[in-house]
């Protein structure tokens, strides 16, 4: 069925779910991650570069809800996923300052610059390059495509890739060096995308035609491939931060 013309949502899932394996779990990034090859350095390196990401990724769903219709049924679902990522409104619950508790757990000297992007390392070409794609790709898309970007290209599996991080993380190669905290990674892959991809399905079922599906598949497989990539290129960046 992954080979055929998809008809239905579930056969856009399929073919994603083998998108996926192939482009991000088949990899070098995430195979050596789950070996516990990753030596300090590139973790360090990892972890402030993901930074980058998850800090450019409210921009990236700003620019998804820009895309979308001016009605309550378009907007909202990703207006709540923006709403995740500050922590609905939690001092100290956002995504951002979960996330400094995994970057913090591998490199202690950024409890005393993390909350300072501009003291951060440099952004990488990879994660530069990924975040410049998903905005100039919304600034164009139609509402449907932008919300299967979101969905199919993102949502969807986001949080398998997540939890595959977080399991990698868990090695004992890399807890042994004095723990790494994953609770960033695991809140993501067990709670959030799970809701966030349901959302979005929800308007996909109701606005997209059995014709509508192969426009959409090629979407999310276009999006999936710029984080694939982004994730390749990050690999071997960090070659030389070994």
């Amino acid at each position: 069925m992954v080979n055929a013309v998809p008809r239905r949502i579930e056969d856009v899932e399929e073919a994603m779910t083998a998108f996926v394996t192939a482009r991000f779990l088949q990899q070098p990034f995430f195979q050596t991650l789950l070996e516990g090859r990753w030596d300090p350095a590139f973790l360090r390196y990892f972890a402030s570069q993901y930074a980058h990401y998850s800090a450019h990724f409210p921009r990236v769903l700003g620019a998804a809800i820009a895309a979308m219709k001016p009605r309550d049924a378009w907007w909202i679902p990703l207006a709540d996923n923006l709403w995740d990522e500050a922590g609905r409104g939690k001092p100290g619950a956002s995504h951002a300052a979960l996330y400094r508790t995994f970057w913090i757990s591998v490199d202690a000297s950024a409890k005393d610059w993390c909350e300072d992007p501009a003291q951060w390392p440099r952004i990488s070409p990879a994660v530069e390059k990924a975040v410049a794609a998903f905005l100039e790709f919304f600034r164009s898309a139609r509402p449907l495509e932008a919300m299967a970007a979101v969905g199919f290209g993102s949502e969807f599996f986001a949080g398998e890739v997540m939890g595959t991080i977080a399991r990698g993380l868990k090695h004992p190669a890399y807890q042994s060096r004095g723990g790494i905290d994953t609770r960033f990674w695991d809140l993501h892959a067990e709670r959030d995308e799970p809701r966030h991809y349901a959302l979005c399905r929800e308007v996909l079922l109701t606005h997209a035609s059995e014709e509508d599906w192969p426009h959409l598949l090629a979407i999310g497989q276009h999006i999936a491939e710029t984080e694939a990539r982004m994730y390749g290129d990050l690999f071997k960046e960090g070659q030389g931060h070994r």
